[in-house]
């Protein structure tokens, strides 16, 4: 990526199409149908697109491809809510846009807003503002970055990699530091069940639930903040 002083993430091609992390092993969405897995989990699951509202605002551990972006920038725009999606992702391994081009390649519904986001992600912008959307890719370690981030979300989007690969993205201190940048009533929602992470979300004042997982997951979580 042009200008960016960070390491860029490696990536391995499953069946030519499916990107896959080679520090973490795992695949950047599902085998099946990643589309559908982003608007199973992380739409459905933090009660989108019903909970809209103007300057409503959703961050993100773990960019990725930036699929869950496009996908909840299109349920925005679907919505036809005035304004802006507001959308903070913290990412440690950013994707080149030509390795991004290519895993979004997979999902074409999305082929207008992925080209427009890839025009200013190729340009080493990580901050920008398109039709209906303002977002910040905020590059480095969420366990430092996100102690610094000064917003709160009314939802997460918890997308780190497989917490037994990558631990580091659901300690009991990143939990804790995502509560507290969470709107009162806010929500989160995960793919994964593990419950040293519904553990660790619970400790940190979500109460959580497990619900049916997307596709071959059996389960997934999801949550809000509880009254304080």
């Amino acid at each position: 990526m042009k200008g960016d002083q960070h390491q860029v993430a490696e990536i391995d091609w499953r069946d030519g199409v499916i990107p896959v992390a080679r520090r973490f092993d795992d695949p950047y969405f599902s085998l099946q149908d990643g589309l559908a897995e982003t608007r199973h989990v992380f739409l459905a699951g933090n009660d989108l697109p019903a909970r809209f509202r103007p300057g409503f605002h959703i961050a993100e551990l773990g960019f990725g491809t930036g699929l869950n972006m496009l996908a909840a920038w299109q349920a925005w725009l679907d919505s036809g809510h005035d304004g802006v999606l507001h959308f903070t992702s913290f990412e440690a391994f950013p994707m080149s846009a030509d390795d991004m081009e290519k895993a979004l390649a997979a999902f074409p519904a999305l082929k207008n807003l992925a080209t427009a986001f890839l025009g200013v992600w190729d340009k080493g912008l990580h901050r920008f503002r398109l039709n209906g959307l303002e977002a910040e890719i905020m590059i480095g370690d969420a366990r430092e970055t996100l102690a610094t981030w000064s917003g709160k979300a009314d939802a997460w989007f918890l997308d780190g990699f497989s917490p037994a690969r990558n631990p580091e993205l659901w300690g009991p201190a990143l939990m804790a530091q995502v509560a507290a940048h969470t709107r009162p009533q806010g929500s989160f929602a995960t793919y994964t069940a593990a419950g040293h992470v519904r553990r660790a979300l619970s400790g940190a004042g979500f109460k959580v639930e497990r619900m049916p997982g997307f596709g071959r997951k059996r389960h997934m979580t999801r949550g809000f903040l509880e009254a304080r």
